[in-house]
């Protein structure tokens, strides 16, 4: 027995070692984009190794926070998110909790064809296409309507759905519920966790959406953020490279103030969702 205690406690320093080491390395890249963010141009070319700032400074902060094109992509990539996210989750959720019906007339064969997409897509070029034909080229909605679903999020919702037990919605009909008052009373606070992981998903990709706009936007005034910050790096770095005497010579710092920028919004949403994260991530994916 005294071995067995010993060998527990030496698998599970084993174990909290190994989870430290790995958690070191996954955050080193985020704490080095912030301390080089903060140094100044030749504390952060003096060494590879970023640990600690010897100087801080906010030069590179100050000068994008002046830029007026920030602020406008940075609108335009809240509403993507906020709009994009709801619209997705609004169909998602529909189709999702039609599709988890055995009884629906055709079910396996929409369900078929919902997994086809998954392996098989038209390409680039009809897809750009049909955005053309839409009229959606340059607006914002052809950051949202092109990918309003993911179908493996899709995936993960219906069979959510069907884990829900069909007991309470029989209750639910002999007190006179219809499938709307079901959905809205009883499936969906049954199935928040779910819903909070995949607004998640949803969100996170709404703001980091890149292709889309590279495909369908040329307007600057409607630039996503991450859009907005491509084009701030590349002048960045053909003004380093020639030696040229402009603001944008911050050399790093400009860059990783850029990430900083673009990912700490994103960072703040997390915790308000970390206690469905994991629950809904796991429970939709197996059908109990």
């Amino acid at each position: 027995m005294h071995h067995t205690d010993l060998g527990g406690k030496l698998f599970n320093a084993c174990n909290y070692l190994l989870l430290t080491l790995i958690t070191l390395i996954t955050l080193y890249p985020f704490w080095d984009s912030l301390v080089v963010s903060v140094m100044p141009l030749q504390d952060s070319l003096a060494s590879n190794l970023h640990l600690f700032p010897r100087t801080i400074t906010f030069e590179a902060y100050d000068y994008i926070f002046k830029m007026k094109q920030l602020w406008q992509s940075y609108g335009v990539s809240i509403f993507v998110t906020v709009v994009g996210t709801l619209m997705s989750m609004v169909v998602t959720t529909l189709a999702a909790y039609a599709l988890s019906k055995s009884y629906l007339p055709g079910s396996r064969i929409m369900m078929f064809l919902v997994v086809f997409t998954m392996m098989f897509s038209g390409g680039i070029i009809p897809t750009y296409l049909v955005v053309k034909d839409l009229g959606l080229m340059n607006s914002v909605w052809a950051m949202m309507v092109p990918l309003m679903v993911q179908t493996y999020n899709l995936i993960i919702m219906r069979t959510f759905f069907s884990s829900v037990p069909e007991s309470l919605e029989e209750s639910a009909r002999i007190d006179g519920c219809n499938d709307v008052g079901i959905l809205m009373r009883i499936v969906i606070p049954l199935s928040m966790p779910a819903i909070a992981t995949i607004s998640l998903f949803y969100a996170v990709a709404k703001w980091n959406e890149f292709f889309t706009a590279v495909m369908y936007v040329t307007d600057k005034d409607i630039w996503p953020l991450q859009l907005f910050l491509r084009a701030m790096l590349l002048d960045n770095e053909a003004v380093y490279q020639s030696g040229g005497d402009s603001p944008f010579l911050l050399g790093p710092a400009i860059k990783m103030a850029a990430i900083m920028i673009s990912t700490i919004p994103v960072m703040m949403i997390y915790p308000f969702f970390q206690r469905y994260f994991v629950q809904g991530a796991t429970l939709g994916a197996v059908k109990e």
